[in-house]
């Protein structure tokens, strides 16, 4: 309740404008934040996850969680990875929706905040390996609009998933303009099909 309020003042403030195709119905599933240029990404998707309702979790480098900073980050909804041994991050996500946990996962593909020509494709396997639908969101500064674009399940055609995926980023850019990577994974070719 309290979130739905503090997100109800911040869009009544915001000079951004919140639209959405549809809101995610399932109590699980993968969130992209894209395109992720700046820190600014992060409260915009805080703003619209409690505007909805949603209950979060984001990756957080383990620097993120040390000092009194820790339990704030915790609060939020933040899991803390250690990127130097990442091995069995999938396996923990799968363990703990398999144990009953509901939540959707923010995931910023592209990596970092600058330019990427590649996106990880964390975000890919894990929605294959526990069949949790993906919700496409945005911000997009060349119209100051951000909010949630179409939700749906990976077909496992990776060339498929990804073109549907690039026509929905297609003319989106950051709050950093310049720091906008186009949607394209590791395992395809610069014209976007799989290898």
């Amino acid at each position: 309740m309290i979130r739905r309020m503090l997100a109800r003042a911040y869009w009544a403030v915001s000079r951004w404008r919140y639209r959405s195709e549809s809101v995610p119905t399932e109590g699980a599933g993968i969130l992209l934040g894209v395109p992720h240029t700046s820190n600014w990404d992060f409260v915009l998707m805080l703003a619209i996850a409690w505007r909805e309702g949603l209950q979060l979790k984001f990756l957080g480098k383990k620097e993120l969680f040390r000092g009194p900073m820790g339990p704030f980050m915790r609060a939020l909804g933040g899991i803390e990875v250690d990127r130097a041994n990442p091995a069995g991050l999938i396996d923990d996500l799968t363990a703990r929706l398999a144990s009953g946990e509901r939540f959707h996962l923010v995931v910023t593909p592209e990596g970092t905040r600058g330019k990427a020509d590649t996106w990880k494709s964390g975000f890919y396997r894990l929605a294959r390996a526990t069949d949790l639908p993906v919700t496409l969101g945005y911000v997009d500064r060349s119209t100051m609009t951000t909010g949630l674009g179409p939700t749906f399940h990976l077909s496992g055609d990776m060339s498929a998933d990804m073109d549907r995926i690039r026509a929905f980023y297609a003319g989106k850019v950051g709050v950093r303009p310049a720091h906008t990577s186009v949607p394209r994974l590791a395992g395809e070719s610069a014209d976007g099909d799989s290898n």
